[in-house]
């Protein structure tokens, strides 16, 4: 009963208190998933010609790189048409940040994004207010696909909870519009794992969310304590790819299947499996996907009038899919994100801190730094491999300094060595954080 009243009274109350459309968003993307391919990609050429004209008109930076290449909206008459437009990198978003603001962007009501996503590249990308109300429905319709329901309490591993931040504000609502508990990937050990399957035990959510390599730590440790008895109804991994062995364990664990999701903080949700479990539907209402010859992801947002991103190369891999979905619906597929790997680091103490919240908690928290690799030698020493961004100043290694002794600490020592790049592994992945310190251990913790 409290998960309906949730549903029905206390979203819809929360939503009109804000101003937000969003779930008036979820219920036509509802209806409109089930469209034949045919008619989605042609609703996709209507958005991606208003996409490009918008950025013609309004963005600098794409109007001078374009009519530089002597391209022009009025060439997009059909999607392979936008294969002639230049790619945008992550390079040229740090580059000309400013230059790619639309003018019509007003700073009052956007959104503004600071992410390093799992590259360690730090970036600044501004969302408009209705894109983001939009992709905030894209995610929830993908939520649903795991079995979760709107209402029902969520379970999340997750690093450094924004709500913490917030104050008493932020824990009410949290408590009372969320429903959310967390596991804090920041500073994992045994004891707070415990503490945490205590809380699924007792909450009994029905929805567990989180990093791919955190969920199977958490499902490991149930396995060695024999505890089977959390059953939510949908678990979504994300942030990374999820492994085989991976997905074996933790649906052994909770009894469901576990969802693989796929996103990035520049354009929000990519692309999410359904009920099915037969690659990836693309979320094409708000984004267009191509991938190029050596499997490398192309992003287009058609929902965030405010930065454009066009032609984006997020620094992923993937595959292409074999077959068709049997779920019905006509959104496009994606096979499998072969990118995007991150370790944990193991402290000296014995907690565990997950590479892909470090990101934001640990690489775009120090000045001057355009790329960053963490890479655990020894249970006491790290070394970071770093590109600088511009002057790197005393205050920056200060900075340094500091950050690993709050996060791993006083007995960890570190070494800053300054590359001019830091490549992508073979297959096209880049780990932020390579540990095999911390393999090692979890090879061990989950025998």
């Amino acid at each position: 009963m409290l998960d309906f009243i949730h549903r029905r009274v206390v979203q819809p109350l929360v939503a009109l208190k804000r101003g937000s459309r969003h779930l008036d968003y979820l219920a036509e993307l509802e209806r409109s998933q089930y469209d034949s391919a045919e008619a989605i990609a042609a609703r996709q050429l209507a958005m991606l010609r208003i996409t490009v004209k918008h950025a013609w008109d309004t963005v600098p930076y794409y109007r001078r790189v374009w009519a530089a290449a002597g391209l022009h909206p009025d060439g997009v008459k059909s999607l392979a048409d936008l294969q002639a437009f230049p790619v945008l990198t992550k390079a040229d978003i740090r580059t000309h940040n400013a230059e790619l603001l639309s003018t019509t962007a007003d700073p009052k009501t956007c959104r503004v994004k600071t992410t390093s996503g799992s590259t360690g590249v730090p970036l600044r990308i501004v969302l408009d207010e209705q894109g983001a109300q939009w992709k905030t429905a894209i995610t929830l319709r993908s939520d649903e696909w795991s079995g979760w329901r709107r209402g029902q309490v969520a379970a999340k591993v997750w690093g450094n909870p924004e709500y913490r931040h917030q104050g008493l504000r932020g824990r009410l609502r949290n408590a009372i519009v969320d429903r959310a508990i967390y596991l804090d990937t920041i500073q994992l050990n045994d004891a707070r794992i415990l503490d945490f399957v205590e809380k699924l035990r007792r909450n009994k959510p029905g929805l567990i969310f989180g990093h791919a390599h955190s969920l199977y730590l958490v499902a490991c440790r149930m396995k060695a304590l024999r505890i089977v008895d959390v059953r939510p109804y949908g678990i979504i991994s994300t942030a990374m790819p999820l492994h085989a062995w991976q997905r074996t364990v933790i649906e052994e664990i909770f009894g469901t299947k576990a969802t693989d999701r796929y996103g990035c903080e520049e354009v929000s949700l990519i692309a999410s499996e359904c009920e099915q479990h037969n690659g990836l539907h693309t979320a094409a209402e708000s984004i267009f996907t191509e991938v190029e010859a050596d499997g490398k992801l192309l992003v287009t947002d058609l929902s965030n009038f405010a930065m454009p991103l066009i032609r984006y190369r997020i620094g992923d891999v993937v595959t292409l899919p074999t077959g068709i979905c049997r779920c019905g619906r006509g959104l496009p597929l994606l096979g499998k994100v072969q990118g995007r790997e991150a370790d944990y680091v193991l402290t000296p103490a014995g907690n565990l801190i997950s590479g892909i919240s470090l990101t934001e908690n640990f690489a775009m928290l120090i000045p001057n730094t355009a790329q960053l690799q963490v890479i655990q030698e020894t249970r006491t020493h790290l070394r970071l491999r770093l590109v600088k961004d511009g002057d790197f100043s005393d205050a920056a290694r200060r900075k340094i300094a500091q950050l690993v002794r709050e996060l791993f600490g006083p007995t960890m020592t570190h070494a800053v060595e300054f590359v001019d790049s830091i490549p992508q592994e073979a297959g096209g992945k880049y780990r932020f954080c390579i540990s095999n310190v911390a393999v090692e251990y979890l090879k061990e913790l989950s025998a």
